[in-house]
């Protein structure tokens, strides 16, 4: 009801979880535990929309779906998991990297340190890894996907899976940096998750499953062992992460400005993407 007041224990949950936020510049440890749980959950809501969508052993498959449609739905489903992480307070306490190549992105683009950016990466791969075991309790019906694990097509050049790989990657980083770029943008960022993705994973996921992002690859294949072509999805999405930096500063005539290390806005200051 509008105007209702929380009930005792969910609003002690909400001003504990205020109180972090408003500590935040005070605490970097909260910065990296958000990343571990955006990124954890990333992978369970994305991973789970994958098997459901995709598996053969899926009820879904007696739809009858064509490929490029059933990928597509699985895609924008997986962006659109992002899209929830980053909105949400856990997204907007870290900024929402859930990303190697994100943060990357950022350290190139000189807004954030580079300690700082290895402490994010290595909570996003810790958090990957936690999320891709949750995924397991699927068992039959991701069994034939290997839970999600993304590897190269069979007879496929690693040097072209790893082109891929980073042209999607580009089109990730350039987006994001083009969105944030531009202040009547900036608060749209996150819904171009889900479109994007659509289309990505459609056409390319035969391919690579199109991951774009090292974490999403790491988490998998340490749950299940899946290790085949694991070189393409750090090289690739490395790759584009500083190309798609080049791009979308070419895109914006070396005028356009990204304020800080954030995909999702603080929460203290919904105008302006906030400093962590």
């Amino acid at each position: 009801m509008t105007g209702a007041a929380a009930p005792p224990v969910f609003g002690g949950l909400l001003d504990r979880w205020h109180d972090l936020e408003a500590k935040a510049d005070a605490s970097a440890w909260s910065l990296y535990v958000a990343e571990f749980l955006g990124t954890a959950l990333l992978l369970i809501g994305g991973l789970s929309a994958v098997i459901v969508v995709i598996s053969p052993a899926s009820p879904v498959a007696a739809l009858g779906l064509p490929g490029w449609l059933a990928r597509g739905i699985a895609g924008a489903l997986f962006g659109l998991t992002g899209t929830l992480v980053t909105v949400s307070a856990i997204g907007r306490h870290s900024g929402a990297h859930i990303n190697p190549a994100m943060t990357l992105a950022f350290l190139v683009e000189g807004k954030i340190s580079g300690s700082h950016a290895a402490w994010y990466v290595l909570s996003q791969f810790l958090g990957a890894i936690a999320g891709a075991s949750v995924v397991l309790v699927w068992g039959p019906w991701g069994l034939p996907l290997d839970y999600g694990a993304t590897t190269p097509a069979r007879g496929l050049n690693p040097v072209s899976a790893v082109l891929l790989e980073a042209v999607c990657t580009v089109v990730l980083v350039a987006t994001v940096f083009v969105f944030l770029g531009h202040p009547r943008l900036r608060r749209f960022t996150p819904w171009t998750m889900s479109p994007m993705y659509a289309v990505m994973v459609s056409l390319e996921a035969p391919f690579t499953g199109t991951s774009t992002n090292p974490a999403r690859s790491l988490g998998p294949a340490v749950a299940t062992g899946t290790w085949q072509g694991f070189l393409v999805f750090l090289v690739g999405p490395a790759v584009g992460a500083l190309l798609g930096v080049a791009v979308a500063w070419l895109l914006g005539r070396g005028r356009r400005h990204v304020p800080q290390a954030r995909v999702a806005q603080h929460p203290a200051d919904p105008q302006v993407v906030a400093s962590h």
